[in-house]
C-alpha cells in the first residue's frame, strides 16, 4: 500500500474554489451517513469504506463534499484525494469539498476512505457523536458517488489506538497507535478488493446545518479553510545507534536488521517539525518496530538542558508500534501527524531479517506563506525571526494550537497572539476568522466563552472571554471584513455582561468561578492572580477595562451608543477604584489587591496599557517593571521597588504594547534576552515557559515576530480594515533596518538607514493606501508609492 498521504500535493494543492450547489443549502441531502455493520459506533475503531464508479469519460470537475466522525482519509484509485473534517462542534460539523476529477479515469474507479473514531483515546480537541462517513456529490451528475447502501464497509482489525500513558506532563493530543501488519487489509484502496467487505449500514441522512428536523447530530457546514500543506521533508539524520556496527546511513539508504536481533537508531531532525512519518519495510515477519517522537531528549533527572546534547540522554514520548507481516514494501503510517525533533526507531526481529527501506516525513500545517521580511543590524535577527515563524507555523493547522506536541488545543489567550502574527507575517486571515467563529460557538448559557475550542472537555477561564473580545477588535483593525464583526458584536455583549454582573460596588471585580488564569508566574498560584477574600484583583479588573475599551469602540461603530456609554462609565468607575484602592503611593506602583500584600509586573503593564495609570506615570512605571526582581526589592533612582512577580514569555506580548503606548518602545530591543537564551539552549522553536518547560513549541511565545514589524519597523493599521497606516519606528541603537509587511496583494515596505546624525527613511505604500509617518513627535503624510524622509 502506498503512503496514506504521499500524493497529497498533486491532489489538493491546486484546489482554490469550492462550490456548494444551491440544492444542498439548508436542506436534507441525498447522501446518507453510513457505518460499518456490526461495529459499535461509539467505541474506538478504524473502518474502511469503498465504492466502484464506472465513467465513460473523465469530467472537467467532479466535486464531492466529504465528512466523517471522527476523521477520514479519502483515496481515489489508490491515491490521496483529501482528509478531514476540520475540527468543530456538532452544531458546526465541517465537511470538506474536494475535486476528484484529477484522479479519475475512464472505466472503473475506486473511491475508498479510511475512517477512524478514537473514542475515549481521542484528542481533547476532538468532538464526536458516533462513528460515521458521508460523501455527497455537489451536483446531480456527481450523485452517483453518494454514500448509501451501494458502498461497502469493513472493520480494520490491524489498527488500534493505545493511549498515551507514561508521559511526564499534561497531554491532551492524539494517542499512540499500534499497527499490526499481519491483520491489516493492505488492499483497501486498490482495484482488487480483499475478502470480508459488507454492505455499508445507513445510520442517518445527511443534512445541512439549517435543515429542518435532521435525524442526526451532525449539523453540516462547509469548511472555509484551504487544504493543509503537505510536502516531503527529511525525517532526521542518524546520531546514535546500538545493536549494529557503526552509524548506518538510514534513512538515506536502506538498512537490514538481522534475524533475532535488537537495533535502536536515534535520528535528529535539527529542528522541530509536524509531519506524518511513513516507514516502509520489507520482510521480517513478526518483527516489532517502535517509533518514539520527542521535542527533546532528557537526562537522568528528567531535565532537557541543551537541546543539541545527546550524550547521557534518552528519549521519552508518544510511541507508535508496528508489527511486520513479512510482505514487501509495506508502508506504516499513523493516522495523525506527529511532532518531533528527535525520532527513535527500536527494532526487535524474530526469525526473519527485516529491511528498513526508507523513512519519509510529510510536513503538515496550515499553508501560511511567509510574505513579511526583515533585515538589519539586530543581533541574532535571523535566528529570532526564523525560530518565531517556525513556532507560529507548527502551532497552526486546521485550528490554531497552543502546543503541537502536548495539547493541540485552540486556547483564546494563545490564539489572539497567533492570529496577529498571521495577519502581519502572511496577510492570511482565514485561520483567524475560523478562531473567532469557533470560540464564539463555545459560549455557554451564562454568556462567556470556553477557554479553548473545539473541546470535548469543557474548560472555563473567564478572562479569556475578554481576550476573545480583543480578538474581534484586532480582526476589525487588520481585516476588511465588517460583516463578521457586525455578526459577532452582539455575542460579545453576553461576555461583557457576565463580568459587569460581578463588579463590586466600588468598581473592582469580585470573585469569579472557574479558573481565573492570568499568567504563568510564581506570584500567581496556578496561574491565577492574587485576590482578597472578596476579590479586588488589579489584574482581572484591568483585563475587564481593556475589553471594555475594545467593546466600546465596536459598539460606537456598529452597535448601541447607549452600551458604549455604559462601558465607558464602567471604565471610569474601575479606573477610579484602582487608583483609589490599589495604587501604592510609596512605590508608585499598583499592588495586586487593595490589601497591598503582593505586586506583579503583569498588573502594572495592564495599568499602563489601559490608561488607568496617569500618562505622567506610565513611562516610570514601566522602567520600574523592567528593573524589578521577583525575589528582592530593587531601586530606580531613589525609589524603592518591592519584589514583583515576573511575567512569562506569553505576557511579554502585552509588555511590548505597553512600551509603545507609553512612548518608550525604544526600550524594546533590550527585552529580547529571553529569546536569545532559548537560541543558546538549542531550541528551534520558542518554549512555553522558562526552564524547566513542558512544551518546546508554544506560539504564545512567538510575539517578537509581531513586535519587530509593528514596534521596531513601526508598521500598524491606523483605521479599521487596515485602510490607513501609521508607521512609527522605534530603532533604538540600530543603524539600519529594512522590513516589509503584506497588505492585500501588495506590501508595505520601509527602509531606515542612519547617515551621520540623520535617519533616511524610505517608505513604499501599496496602491490605494495612505497614512502617517511619526518620528519624535513629528507627523509626515504618506501616500501610495515611494517617499523618502530625512529625519533628525
Amino acid at each position: 500500500m502506498a503512503s496514506l498521504i504521499s500524493l497529497s500535493v498533486c491532489a489538493a494543492g491546486a484546489q482554490t474554489s469550492r462550490p456548494l450547489d444551491a440544492r444542498l443549502e439548508a436542506t436534507h441531502w441525498p447522501a446518507a451517513w453510513i457505518a460499518c455493520p456490526g461495529a459499535a459506533e461509539r467505541d474506538p475503531g478504524v473502518f474502511y469504506f469503498r465504492k466502484e464508479l464506472t465513467l465513460a469519460a473523465v469530467p472537467e470537475h467532479f466535486w464531492v463534499h466529504v465528512s466523517a466522525d471522527n476523521r477520514f482519509l479519502l483515496h481515489v484509485n489508490g491515491a490521496y484525494a483529501g482528509e478531514g473534517p476540520a475540527r468543530g462542534d456538532l452544531f458546526h460539523w465541517r465537511f470538506e469539498t474536494i475535486d476528484l476529477a484529477p484522479l479519475l479515469h475512464s472505466g472503473k474507479n475506486v473511491l475508498a476512505a479510511v475512517v477512524w473514531n478514537f473514542g475515549y483515546h481521542a484528542p481533547v480537541a476532538q468532538m464526536s457523536s458516533r462513528s460515521g462517513f458521508m460523501l455527497q456529490g455537489n451536483s446531480a451528475a456527481e450523485d452517483i458517488a453518494d454514500t448509501n447502501d451501494s458502498w461497502q464497509a469493513r472493520l480494520e482489525r490491524g489498527r488500534e489506538a493505545t493511549g498515551h500513558e507514561g508521559l511526564r506532563d499534561y497531554y491532551a493530543a492524539g494517542p499512540s497507535e499500534r499497527i499490526d501488519g499481519r491483520a491489516m487489509d493492505w488492499s483497501w484502496d486498490q482495484a482488487a478488493a480483499s475478502e470480508g467487505w459488507e454492505q455499508a449500514k445507513i445510520i442517518a441522512h445527511a443534512a445541512a446545518r439549517d435543515a429542518s428536523d435532521a435525524d442526526n447530530a451532525w449539523e453540516l457546514t462547509q469548511d472555509q479553510l484551504p487544504p493543509m500543506e503537505h510536502r516531503l521533508v527529511e525525517a532526521g539524520q542518524p546520531v546514535r545507534a546500538s545493536g549494529i556496527a557503526g552509524l548506518p546511513p538510514f534513512p538515506l539508504q536502506p538498512l537490514e536488521v538481522a534475524a533475532n536481533s535488537h537495533v535502536t537508531l536515534l535520528l535528529d531532525n535539527r529542528v522541530l517539525q509536524t509531519a506524518y512519518p511513513a516507514l516502509t519495510l520489507s520482510g521480517g515477519r513478526n518483527a516489532t518496530i517502535r517509533v518514539t517522537y520527542a521535542e527533546a531528549l532528557y537526562d537522568a533527572q528528567g531535565n532537557k538542558g541543551n537541546r543539541n546534547e545527546i550524550a547521557g540522554r534518552h528519549i521519552e514520548g508518544i510511541t507508535d508500534e508496528f508489527i511486520a507481516d513479512g510482505g514487501q514494501q509495506r508502508t506504516f503510517q499513523p493516522l495523525w501527524w506527529r511532532t518531533w525533533r528527535y525520532l527513535q526507531i527500536d527494532v526487535a526481529t524474530k526469525d526473519e531479517p527485516l529491511h528498513l527501506e526508507n523513512l519519509k516525513a510529510w510536513f503538515s500545517a496550515y499553508p501560511f506563506e511567509e510574505r513579511a521580511k526583515i533585515g538589519g543590524d539586530i543581533p541574532d535577527l535571523d535566528g529570532l525571526w526564523s525560530t518565531g515563524w517556525r513556532t507560529a507555523r507548527l502551532c497552526a493547522h486546521e485550528t490554531y494550537m497552543d502546543a503541537p506536541y502536548w495539547e493541540q488545543m485552540q486556547y483564546v489567550g494563545d490564539t489572539r497572539i497567533q492570529a496577529l502574527i498571521s495577519y502581519v507575517m502572511s496577510g492570511d486571515s482565514r485561520l483567524g476568522r475560523q478562531a473567532i467563529t469557533n470560540i464564539d460557538a463555545s459560549r455557554s448559557i451564562e454568556g462567556i466563552t470556553q477557554s479553548r475550542f473545539p473541546s470535548s472537555l469543557p474548560q472555563f477561564i473567564p478572562p479569556f472571554s475578554l481576550l476573545w473580545v480583543g480578538m474581534v477588535h484586532d480582526y476589525w483593525m487588520y481585516v476588511d471584513d465588517e460583516p463578521l464583526v457586525r455578526e459577532t458584536l452582539p455575542h460579545t455583549r453576553t461576555a461583557i455582561d457576565w463580568f459587569a454582573a460581578r463588579l463590586r460596588p466600588d468598581g473592582l471585580l469580585g470573585k469569579m468561578p472557574w479558573w481565573e488564569f492570568g499568567d504563568w508566574t510564581t506570584g500567581y498560584a496556578g496561574g491565577a492572580p492574587p485576590q482578597d477574600a472578596d476579590g479586588g484583583s488589579t489584574f482581572l479588573t484591568l483585563q475587564f477595562v481593556d475589553a471594555l475599551h475594545d467593546a466600546a469602540e465596536l459598539e460606537t461603530r456598529f452597535g448601541s451608543a447607549e452600551r458604549a456609554a455604559h462601558y465607558r462609565q464602567m471604565i471610569q468607575a474601575a479606573s477610579a477604584a484602582l487608583n483609589r484602592s490599589n495604587w501604592d503611593e510609596h512605590s508608585h506602583l499598583y499592588a495586586d489587591t487593595p490589601a497591598k500584600k503582593a505586586y506583579s509586573t503583569e498588573a502594572n503593564v495592564l495599568a499602563v496599557l489601559t490608561d488607568v495609570a496617569p500618562k505622567e506615570e506610565q513611562a516610570a512605571i514601566l522602567r520600574k517593571v523592567l528593573a524589578s526582581s521577583e525575589t528582592h526589592a530593587t531601586t530606580v533612582g531613589d525609589e524603592s521597588i518591592p519584589p514583583l512577580s515576573q511575567m512569562s514569555f506569553y505576557f511579554r506580548f502585552y509588555l511590548s504594547r505597553a512600551l509603545d503606548h507609553a512612548g518608550v518602545a525604544d526600550l524594546y530591543l533590550d527585552q529580547l534576552g529571553p529569546w536569545r537564551q532559548m537560541l543558546g539552549m538549542g531550541l528551534s522553536t520558542w518554549a512555553e515557559t522558562p526552564e524547566p518547560t513542558r512544551s518546546d513549541c508554544h506560539a504564545w511565545s512567538a510575539s517578537p515576530n509581531y513586535d519587530l514589524l509593528t514596534l521596531v519597523a513601526g508598521i500598524a493599521p491606523d483605521a479599521v480594515g487596515f485602510k490607513h497606516v501609521r508607521i512609527a519606528p522605534h530603532l533604538g541603537n540600530l543603524k539600519h533596518l529594512d522590513a516589509s509587511m503584506p497588505h492585500g496583494a501588495e506590501e508595505i515596505h520601509v527602509h531606515y538607514e542612519l547617515r551621520g546624525t540623520k535617519w533616511i527613511a524610505t517608505v513604499t505604500l501599496p496602491s490605494g493606501l495612505d497614512g502617517d509617518f511619526v518620528w519624535r513627535g513629528q507627523v509626515y503624510s504618506l501616500h501610495a508609492g515611494n517617499q523618502v524622509f530625512a529625519l533628525p
